[in-house]
């Protein structure tokens, strides 16, 4: 434990951000996993309403991860990697169904 005050109160703040970015990582995988599952349904049954289901995913993923860069929590080519495999995925099954 900290004698010093300061350093016992950033050792709160540590841990606020800590729980913080652990649920902005938690989203982005609970998103992301939602995406490839609509996408498997999709690929599964090809139609107009499951594919604005998978880009509505898409949509929702792109955009928490956008903000996760932005906040600090993710670097942003780990955020332009995470994007650029989901899109990726979209037009492998996109193209297969096709």
């Amino acid at each position: 434990m900290a004698n010093i005050k300061s350093a016992s109160k950033r050792i709160k703040i540590a841990e606020r951000n800590r729980l913080e970015n652990k649920s902005y990582k938690s989203a982005i995988k609970t998103l992301s996993k939602r995406f490839f599952e609509a996408l498997d349904e999709y690929s599964d049954k090809p139609s107009a309403d499951q594919m604005t289901t998978v880009e509505t995913k898409l949509s929702a993923a792109f955009s928490k991860i956008d903000k996760a860069v932005k906040r600090g929590v993710l670097h942003r080519n780990t955020g332009a990697r995470k994007k650029a495999r989901l899109a990726r995925a979209l037009a492998r099954h996109t193209a297969a169904a096709s």
